[in-house]
């Protein structure tokens, strides 16, 4: 409950901001790596959904902490690859919305949905974060673009499994509350 207690005051200010809620601004300037590392950052939505990634593989825990992020991150990468080369995906935002809402519903109920079931769940909702990153790349330099939003993505799949590894059963299941919460308010935004 501590953690929850910790999180609320911050997260639901945040989720209120329309500004830093969606990652979704428009092209990236300057050089590759730093904005691709900089992209998954700079918005509470993919903040959230990483973050959850993290959190459903701590509390599953056992080959989980592993194939889900990247399960994640691969699909992403392709997904990244997809937004690029310029192919639609009407239904990207949506997507990105429903990630969060339901990775942090599945975190709050403790659902254990089979890994056969969850992976490609993941995947679907990796694909959609990868490709907002893909077509909001540069229009040059698009590796090394990709190399960041993947490394900072992981790196936020690492502090939901540290943060899944450091409380009880009961906070990560209110840390997927909050996360629901705030993917609703985002919804709603």
């Amino acid at each position: 409950m501590r953690a929850i207690a910790l999180a609320l005051p911050v997260a639901l200010p945040l989720a209120a901001l329309p500004t830093l809620a969606l990652a979704h601004s428009g092209g990236h300037s300057g050089l590759s790596f730093l904005s691709g590392l900089s992209h998954p950052l700079g918005g509470l939505d993919h903040v959230l959904a990483m973050l959850a990634v993290g959190l459903i593989a701590a509390q599953r825990g056992g080959a989980s902490v592993l194939a889900t992020p990247a399960t994640f991150v691969c699909a992403m990468l392709a997904g990244g690859a997809l937004g690029a080369a310029g192919l639609s995906f009407p239904a990207m935002e949506p997507m990105i919305l429903a990630s969060i809402i339901v990775l942090g519903a599945l975190i709050a109920m403790a659902v254990r949905v089979p890994m056969a079931l969850l992976l490609p769940v993941v995947a679907a909702f990796g694909l959609a974060h990868g490709w907002a990153h893909g077509a909001e790349g540069p229009a040059t330099g698009l590796a090394l673009y990709a190399l960041g939003f993947a490394l900072a993505t992981a790196a936020l799949h690492g502090a939901g499994i540290a943060m899944g590894r450091a409380v009880n059963r009961l906070a990560i299941r209110g840390l997927g509350a909050l996360t629901t919460g705030a993917g609703l308010v985002l919804a709603f935004a």
